[in-house]
């Protein structure tokens, strides 16, 4: 399948970009995102009438992610949890738990632009967390758990 992305796709092409994908990925993702179109010839045309509307838009975004990051520079996280004796979190913390801290925070951050690269945080103390904010801005977030008896 053949389509013409509106949107910086990561690990597939740019705006404008004419690729081939799995019919799936194409159908189930790029399709009803709004982040690919078919290539057929009313489409290119269609496109290449908007361009400049997209690009915009997408440099729109790359400026409200790249100033996102900017108030998180510098920023510690911290989480308090129940904890018994050895350290070990009673339940766990996710990516849920950690937008919904940075926005109390006062930093809007959507839970799908946290990345927890070993899976949810069961222990107390400091833990690294990439928060993907834009394909182009991606930033490590230090988190700190302590627990509460």
């Amino acid at each position: 399948m053949e389509v013409i992305l509106l949107q910086k796709v990561a690990n597939l092409g740019k705006i404008g970009d004419k690729v081939k994908v799995k019919p799936g990925y194409g159908r189930n993702f790029l399709l009803p995102q709004g982040k690919a179109a078919l290539a057929t010839a009313a489409n290119l045309k269609r496109f290449e009438e908007r361009r400049s509307e997209l690009e915009k838009l997408a440099a729109d975004d790359l400026s409200s992610a790249t100033l996102r990051a900017g108030q998180l520079e510098g920023f510690r996280l911290k989480l308090c949890a129940k904890a018994g004796g050895e350290g070990k979190i009673f339940g766990s913390i996710g990516t849920s738990d950690i937008a919904e801290a940075l926005s109390a925070a006062g930093i809007r951050v959507e839970r799908s632009e946290v990345r927890l690269h070993s899976g949810a945080i069961r222990v107390i103390g400091e833990h690294q967390v990439k928060l993907h904010l834009h394909s182009d801005v991606v930033i490590d977030l230090p988190v700190d758990v302590v627990g509460e008896e």
